[in-house]
């Protein structure tokens, strides 16, 4: 699957007109390598999609907030996420890959230059767990900083890594609804498991990834951020995943900000999800 140019990415037009400062709260940078080179041990090499493009279609869907999140393809090298950053600290905000070698400075050069969270893979095809001693290293150092741990963990783990998360200290984030499979349906343990953790005060979910579980329109999704949404209406947070790691198939994503109504029902609550929820965990208005 090739990534589109910006002038393709500047044609999409949802239906849906998202509210002022809404947030797109996990989307990516790849690159460009020729500046920002990829990690020799890394698991996929994806094309360019360097800061131009996700600029281009925040435009063009009417995003005016993002968290842009390291891609384990760049490893802990965080240099394109912070050149991102850079071009307007107010709106944007990162969220890091970091290991052991990082010194307070670089902890402190990733706050300055706008990072307010690490995120871990636990996804097979990713690699797999973490190294345990270095997870909780890194959660320790992490705290002071009033940071939070982004996990990215396959549906069948939810249950097993279900203790583990209960017993973080700091706010933690479950990327796209938890990877649960649509086709089991909103009854099936993993997501029941999800339901549960979406309880926690400290716990966030973001109603990304509809793309993956979905296919086009992608309503095959919608009850699953329903019960989100329901369950935490002021810890659920929503992202496109631009551009879309791993995928078979080309996301629209006009289509999937025109989902949006259909699971947050009224302006308050697509307010919530969308500007109020990621201002408070992100700091957008400090």
């Amino acid at each position: 699957m090739g990534v589109r140019n910006v002038e393709e990415l500047q044609r999409l037009k949802p239906r849906f007109r998202l509210p002022p400062a809404a947030c797109d709260a996990h989307c990516h940078v790849f690159g460009p390598q020729a500046k920002f080179p990829f990690a020799p041990n890394r698991r996929y090499t994806p094309e360019d999609a360097p800061k131009e493009m996700l600029f281009a279609l925040h435009r063009a869907l009417g995003i005016e907030r993002s968290v842009i999140v390291q891609a384990s393809c760049h490893g802990t090298d965080n240099a394109a996420l912070l050149d991102a950053i850079a071009m307007d600290p107010s709106r944007l905000r990162g969220v890091a890959v970091v290991d052991d070698s990082f010194s307070d400075a670089d902890f402190r050069r990733l706050h300055e230059g706008g990072v307010r969270g690490v995120r871990f893979n636990f996804v097979r095809h990713l690699g797999g767990a973490p190294d345990a001693a270095i997870f909780r290293r890194v959660i320790d150092r992490i705290k002071g900083l009033g940071w939070h741990v982004v996990l990215h963990l396959d549906a069948p783990d939810i249950v097993p890594l279900g203790e583990m998360m209960r017993r973080l200290t700091l706010p933690f984030v479950i990327d796209h609804m938890g990877r649960v499979d649509s086709a089991l349906g909103v009854e099936q343990p993993a997501f029941q498991a999800l339901l549960h953790l979406a309880r926690i005060e400290t716990c966030w979910i973001k109603v990304s990834g509809a793309e993956r579980i979905s296919k086009a329109p992608y309503h095959a999704a919608l009850p699953f951020a329903r019960a989100l949404l329901n369950v935490s209406p002021e810890r659920v947070l929503w992202g496109t995943d631009f551009p879309h790691p791993n995928l078979n198939h080309e996301p629209n994503e006009a289509a999937l900000v025109d989902l949006i109504p259909s699971f947050a029902s009224g302006e308050s609550a697509q307010r919530r999800v969308l500007v109020d929820n990621p201002a408070r965990l992100y700091g957008f208005d400090e």
